[in-house]
């Protein structure tokens, strides 16, 4: 008896192998950060010719995983949508702890530590940072992860009088559990969690460090997260 192929496999084993390159997989987790960048700039991250960025980036521009624009000489490229950064997060957290080299250097390693205390993932918080606002929330009553993550009644006002606007009309979730990679549990993401990360950094309660997806605590983020969510300074550091 002759099998069917299922219809999925020959979509999926190609979209296996765009991710399937070290280069492009670097490009990818850069791109995590939610911002556009130039071809030139990646190139200079990942440590390849411009020429071979441009290849790689063109492959995952038709693949649909990027998306480009052009402003006057320059292409700028981005993450298609959120899928496609919980698609890269997902996998990056599937890695053993253990399979990454070493640091290379001392800046290195210090770049490392930053990234596992707090960063951006595409447009919600990451890190000790992520996995302690999580907790947080959850530990007041405002989100609950026993039946899924879900934000409560209580968890929507608290956006609400805290003045962070969640837009409840979009298709994408509210809430949304995402895999951390250093920590191994699950952070917030969805609207709820963009909407979060983005009050963050335009009231400067965190701020970008370096060139990649750190961020770091202000003190007026550290009030500002003791206040609003009990959350101690020395959790965010």
């Amino acid at each position: 008896m002759t099998r069917r192929k299922d219809p999925v496999a020959p979509g999926l084993a190609a979209l296996a192998g765009m991710i399937a390159d070290e280069t492009r997989a670097v490009l990818l987790l850069a791109l995590l950060d939610g911002r556009a960048w130039t071809a030139g700039e990646l190139a200079r991250h990942a440590e390849v010719a411009p020429s071979t960025a441009s290849e790689h980036l063109g492959r995952l521009v038709a693949g649909g995983l990027l998306t480009e624009e052009r402003q006057g000489r320059h292409r700028y490229v981005r993450l298609a949508d959120s899928r496609v950064a919980q698609l890269v997060e997902d996998l990056a957290a599937q890695v053993a702890p253990g399979a990454a080299e070493r640091p290379r250097s001392l800046r290195a390693a210090g770049a490392g530590s930053a990234m596992a205390r707090g960063r951006t993932c595409y447009d919600h918080l990451a890190g000790r940072l992520g996995i302690a606002l999580t907790d947080a929330l959850t530990q007041r009553g405002l989100l609950r992860q026993d039946t899924g993550f879900a934000l409560t009644d209580a968890g929507l006002r608290w956006f609400d009088t805290t003045g962070i606007a969640l837009n409840r009309t979009g298709r994408r979730p509210l809430s949304r559990a995402c895999l951390d990679w250093t920590e191994r549990r699950p952070h917030l993401a969805g609207t709820a969690g963009a909407a979060l990360c983005r009050h963050a950094l335009d009231a400067r309660w965190c701020v970008r460090i370096g060139s990649e997806r750190a961020v770091k605590v202000t003190p007026e983020g550290e009030h500002a997260f003791a206040e609003l969510l009990g959350v101690e300074a020395t959790a965010l550091r």
